[in-house]
C-alpha cells in the first residue's frame, strides 16, 4: 500500500509539473489586452489596432484594444503599471508618457524606467514645422531671421503645454536662438482649426495631420524634424538641412509591459512586431501613417528610452516649471 502511495504521488506531481509546464507554454490561453493611453481614432489607437490583429493571427488569441485616455497618457500608464505582470497586459504608447510626462508634471503613477518592461520599438514620425500662407516666410532660415528681428512677436501653436510639439518648439528655440511666443490648445484639432484661421502665424505638430494640407497648398511647409526626409513630404528638407546641425526630434511608438513580464512573452510579442513592420504589408500600413518602421531588441528600446530621457529633461524642466 505504501509502495502504491509513493507511486500515485509521484505520478501525480508529474501530472502537475506537466501542467506546469504546459501553461507556462501556453500564453496566450486567453485574451491579451493592449492599453492605448489616448482616445479611439488617433494614429496611435488605429496602428495599435493593426499590430493587434497581426499578433492575434500570430498567436492565435485576441488582441483587443483597450483605450483609456486621460492626463496625457498618465491614465492609462498607470494602469498597465499595476497590471499584473502575466503576459495580459500590455501597452502600446508614444513618446509622452514613456518620457515627457515623468519630467513635466510633478508626480506620476509610475516610472518609466521601473514599472515598464521594454518590448519593441515600432515607429517614429516627424514633426513639421509650418507657416500660414500669409506669414512672410518660406524657410526655417527665414522664419529664424524673422523671429530674432522681431522677438516675441511671432505666434506658434502646438496641442497642448508639456506636448511633443511644444518641447520639439523650445529645442528648435534653443538650437537656433531665436524667440517665439507660445499659444497652447487642447488638442491638435483646435490648434490646426486656429492656425489654418491665421489666428497664429506658425504651428508645430505631428507631420501625417498636416500633410493633407501641405498637399492643397493651404499651409507652407518649412521643415520635418527627423535627420531624414519624410517619404509622405519628401520635397520639405528636415530641421538639420535647413542650418540646425545635429538637430533630431521625432515621436516615436513603442509596446511595453508591466515590470516583471515573462521574458517568453516579450520575445514572442517582440518577434511578431518585427516581422510585420518589416513586411510590404506592414511598411504600407505605416506609411498611411507617414510612419517609419524601426523595429529591434527590448534592450534596444530600454537604452533609447533612457537617451531620450537624458536629451529631452534640460527641455522639458523649464517648461514644467512654467506649468506650476
Amino acid at each position: 500500500m505504501t509502495q502504491m502511495k509513493a507511486v500515485l504521488a509521484a505520478a501525480g506531481a508529474a501530472v502537475l509539473l506537466a501542467a506546469g509546464q504546459a501553461s507556462a507554454q501556453a500564453w496566450p490561453a486567453k485574451p491579451v489586452r493592449i492599453i492605448v493611453p489616448f482616445p479611439a481614432g488617433g494614429a496611435t489607437d488605429l496602428l495599435a489596432r493593426s499590430l493587434g490583429q497581426k499578433l492575434g493571427e500570430s498567436l492565435g488569441q485576441p488582441f483587443i484594444v483597450d483605450n483609456r485616455a486621460g492626463a496625457n497618457g498618465n491614465i492609462g500608464a498607470a494602469a498597465v503599471a499595476k497590471a499584473p505582470p502575466d503576459g495580459y497586459t500590455i501597452m502600446f504608447c508614444t513618446t509622452g508618457p514613456l518620457v515627457f510626462n515623468k519630467i513635466i508634471y510633478k508626480t506620476t503613477p509610475f516610472d518609466p524606467l521601473r514599472d515598464f518592461a521594454p518590448i519593441v520599438l515600432v515607429a517614429d514620425v516627424p514633426l513639421l514645422v509650418a507657416a500660414h500662407p500669409s506669414f512672410p516666410v518660406r524657410t526655417l532660415p527665414e522664419l529664424v531671421a524673422y523671429a530674432k528681428a522681431n522677438p516675441g512677436k511671432v505666434t506658434y501653436s502646438s496641442p497642448g503645454n508639456g506636448s511633443m510639439a511644444h518641447l520639439t518648439a523650445e529645442l528648435i528655440q534653443r538650437e537656433t536662438g531665436m524667440k517665439l511666443t507660445h499659444v497652447p490648445y487642447k488638442g491638435t484639432a483646435p490648434a490646426l482649426n486656429d492656425f489654418v484661421a491665421g489666428v497664429v502665424n506658425v504651428s508645430f505638430d505631428l507631420a501625417p495631420t498636416y500633410v493633407p494640407l501641405v498637399r492643397a497648398g493651404k499651409i507652407n511647409p518649412l521643415a520635418v524634424t527627423t535627420s531624414t526626409r519624410s517619404p509622405v513630404l519628401p520635397d520639405v528638407p528636415t530641421v538639420i538641412e535647413s542650418g540646425v546641425a545635429g538637430y533630431q526630434s521625432s515621436g516615436w511608438f513603442a509596446f511595453v509591459a508591466p515590470a516583471g513580464t515573462p521574458a517568453d512573452v516579450i520575445e514572442k510579442v517582440n518577434a511578431i512586431t518585427n516581422q510585420y513592420i518589416a513586411s510590404p504589408e506592414g511598411k504600407a500600413r505605416l506609411a498611411e501613417f507617414g510612419m517609419r518602421p524601426l523595429g529591434g531588441t527590448p534592450q534596444q528600446l530600454g537604452a533609447f528610452m533612457v537617451s531620450e530621457l537624458a536629451l529631452w529633461r534640460p527641455i522639458a524642466e523649464p517648461v514644467a516649471a512654467l506649468m506650476e
